[in-house]
Formats: C-alpha cells, structure tokens, sequence
C-alpha cells in the first residue's frame, strides 16, 4: 500500500508544466499536446492497459470511404491490421526526443520550414510512426508547433478548439527541464479507421511510463483524439519494466 502511495505521488515528467506533446499523444502523451496531465492513478507495476473505448472522443470514427483514402501526400498504404515486430528504422531528433522517419514510404511525407511533421502512411507502421512523431514535435517546447500539432493533428470538435486555446495560452519553454525517449510500442488495436498505439517511454532519470494515443484516420493523415478538455483521453502511467512491449528506440 505504502508502495503505491509513493508512487502516485512522484510527479511525472508528463504532469509538469512545459512538457507538451501533442497528444501529446499525446501526445502524447505526456501533457496532452499543450494540457497539463494528472498525477498517474496507477501503481508502479502496471503494464500496458487496454485501450480506452473512443466513446467520449472528440469525434466519430471517419466514414469508410475515408478510411480507404490516399494519404495526403501519397505514401503508399497497406491492407495489413497488426505489428508484432520492431520495424527497422532511421531515427532523428525532433526537439529532444528522436522519432522515426521514412519520408518517401511511412512519413513523415511532409515537413515544413519550423520542421513541423505531418502525412504518414495509413498502414499499421504508419501509425505507431505518427504517434512517436506527435510526442517528439511536442518536446521542442514551441508555441508555434504546439499551436500548429492542436490545429493540424487532433480531431476536429471541442477537444481541438480547448486544445487550440490552451496553447496560445501556456507557455512551453517553462517547466520541467527533464528529457524522455520512447523505448518500445504495442499496436493494440488497428483497423483501417482508427489505431490505439501503446506507447513505453524512459525519462533522463530512468523511470519508465506508457500511454495509449488513440489515433483517428481523417484527411489522408492520422490524427489523435482528444478528450473535450483537451486531453489525451488515456492516462500516462508508470511501469515496472518493458514486459509486454516491443522493444524500439533510437537513442
């Protein structure tokens, strides 16, 4: 008892100031794009949960012929529905975390001149590249890419617009000084509309946490969904060790 009560009162990286994502998650996770996160409610043994049901998200599921729609700068697609291994990958570093990339086959297929990142493949990789994606854009600690992950990355409803407003609110460049690389994935659910990828992070201090981002296919791109609040509609909490994720990290 006194163990889970310890660690639910140790402040997360996620839950400070400063450290947004988009999803922030969000992503993510993390802070909620530009959202403060609660203190994690769960114990410092829990593995990887289910993934949260979408009903509460800021929107719909996309209509199926959506769903069957090009990527919006033409990366390739893929029929497969899991991901049971690490995929080989090029890492780079988005702020201060590193993140995937495959421009020409998994995205990012679109960068612009503030090195905002959008348009990956609609395939199960894909996804788990966007999510690592949204998490790394959010750790440049940049209003303007805060703004831009809420405007361009977040389903469109309430959600967004709280998301939006949060963001030219709160300052990113204050808070916690602390770093996070993400160290391994599960893709707990995919299908052609929608994804759930569990995301395991390291901080600089060596204490592990995960979160799902619940990630919307929409506009030729993944998008994440967001409580009407604003927030990833997953917890970030922590865990023991990486039992039950794939291991997969760039730093």
């Amino acid at each position: 008892m006194s163990e889970s009560t310890q660690s639910s009162t140790e402040r997360s990286p996620f839950t400070k100031p400063g450290f947004i994502i988009s999803a922030a998650l969000v992503v993510a996770l993390i802070a909620a794009v530009v959202v403060i996160f609660f203190l994690p409610k769960a114990d410092s043994t829990a593995q990887p949960a289910p993934a949260s049901s979408a009903a509460g998200a800021s929107s719909a599921p996309s209509k199926s012929a959506d769903a069957a729609g090009k990527s919006v700068c033409g990366l390739p697609s893929s029929t497969e529905t899991a991901l049971g291994a690490a995929p080989k990958s090029k890492w780079e570093l988005v702020g201060k975390m590193a993140a995937p990339t495959d421009p020409k086959t998994l995205g990012p297929g679109l960068t612009d001149d503030s090195g905002f990142r959008s348009c990956f493949a609609h395939s199960p990789t894909g996804a788990v590249y966007s999510a690592v994606n949204l998490v790394a854009l959010g750790s440049s600690k940049s209003q303007q890419m805060n703004i831009k992950l809420a405007d361009k990355l977040m389903t469109p409803g309430a959600g967004r617009d709280a998301a939006k407003q949060q963001a030219t609110t709160l300052d990113p460049s204050t808070g916690s000084s602390d770093t996070v690389q993400v160290r391994g994935f599960l893709l707990k659910s995919y299908m052609p509309t929608e994804a759930n990828v569990d995301l395991a992070f390291q901080t600089s201090g060596g204490k592990l946490f995960h979160a799902v981002l619940p990630l919307q296919w929409l506009d030729g791109d993944w998008k994440v969904k967001v409580s009407d609040a604003g927030q990833l509609i997953n917890e970030v909490a922590p865990l023991s060790d990486m039992s039950g994720f794939i291991a997969w990290a760039g730093v």
